[in-house]
């Protein structure tokens, strides 16, 4: 039996909990922060876990607004619930449970629970769901499992989403611990195995979409070019960081980025490596559209079920004429190109660094 003091202190807690949620309710709707960085900034400014968003869509919407109606009954108009909880709510997005809340989560079909990329069916629309914590990277075991849901859903499903389904980030890139265990011929294979991927997705008939709710960098970023379209969150990343290890961008960096940006502006991210906001993406034709945090996840089913309707024949050939040129002899290139820069001394100083979380020094070699 809970004793007087136990009763007050989950009371406590509680509310507690209640309130962070209102106020990170009311930033959200302010504008003052995205969903995503308050989240972020309660677990890393607050010591707040799991935080305020996260948490209530553990616990389930209807039961938060339940306890938030109590508590404004209890303790005031400050527990007030908030206008964006009712309306999830009423929308059915009830949190994990329901597939969706303040986040999405993924429902995979049977056989796909437990995998680095996860898939789920929704009748002519298939979502791709990367889960490899912490940070999606792309190994060859992920190349292998889209390679598998790619197989899997070729000829069955019109379009396809691919995002994340961790809420912070999207793909930080390829693994690059990997790197340090492969050389030249096992990293040609993995060169080999995600270009063929990439150009059976732009040559399909299946509209691809990359939802893009967080940094996408490296073999992200390259994951989401060769997406038919890419809409991004609010708080979205961009980038080649490549690099900044003293490599090159090796799964169609060199190739799709310029084609969707401009040789200067391609130019400029591969050779910076710095990451751009969303905002900037959308200005220079590397998002399609930007929408709030939130919306992301609506946003591109809405678009994979639009696309879904189109004749599938007339999807392919556009698909195919405007992938069409010499973007194969260019991916040719640029697979040699890597694969040189790849066995260079500087290429193993970098990836060193990175490992061991230092500054490179490289030296031309």
């Amino acid at each position: 039996m809970s004793t007087g003091a136990e009763l007050e202190t989950a009371a406590l807690v509680d509310r507690f909990t209640l309130k962070a949620l209102v106020e990170s309710c009311l930033v959200l709707e302010e504008g003052v922060a995205s969903m995503k960085d308050i989240d972020l900034g309660m677990m890393a400014g607050a010591g707040v876990i799991p935080p305020p968003f996260a948490r209530a869509d553990q616990i389930g919407l209807d039961e938060v607004l339940a306890r938030l109606e109590r508590a404004s009954v209890e303790w005031g108009e400050a527990f007030e619930p908030p206008a964006i909880v009712r309306r999830l709510v009423a929308q059915g997005r009830l949190g994990v449970k329901a597939g969706q809340g303040f986040f999405p989560y993924p429902r995979p079909d049977a056989g796909w629970a437990g995998r680095p990329v996860k898939l789920e069916s929704r009748g002519p629309v298939a979502i791709a769901w990367l889960d490899r914590p912490p940070a999606n990277s792309i190994s060859p075991e992920v190349v292998g499992a889209l390679r598998e849901l790619w197989d899997t859903i070729n000829g069955t499903v019109r379009s396809l989403v691919i995002t994340s389904a961790n809420p912070m980030l999207f793909c930080a890139g390829a693994d690059i611990k990997a790197f340090t265990t492969m050389d030249a011929t096992s990293g040609g294979k993995l060169l080999d195995a995600m270009h063929g991927l990439l150009r059976d997705m732009e040559t399909s008939p299946i509209v691809t979409i990359a939802a893009v709710n967080g940094i996408a960098l490296g073999g992200g970023c390259e994951l989401a070019m060769a997406c038919d379209i890419r809409i991004a969150s609010e708080s979205a990343m961009f980038g080649q960081p490549e690099i900044n290890l003293g490599i090159i961008p090796g799964f169609g960096g060199t190739q799709r980025l310029p084609r969707l940006v401009g040789e200067g502006r391609a130019r400029e991210l591969n050779l910076t490596g710095d990451p751009i906001p969303a905002e900037d993406a959308y200005a220079i034709g590397l998002a399609n559209r930007v929408v709030a945090d939130e919306a992301l996840f609506d946003t591109a089913l809405a678009w994979a079920r639009k696309l879904s309707e189109q004749a599938p024949r007339a999807v392919e050939q556009i698909k195919r004429v405007s992938a069409a040129g010499d973007i194969d002899e260019g991916i040719e290139r640029e697979k040699k190109a890597f694969l040189d820069v790849f066995a260079s001394e500087d290429a193993r100083e970098g990836i060193s660094a990175f490992v061991q979380k230092r500054k490179p020094r490289f030296s031309g070699k």
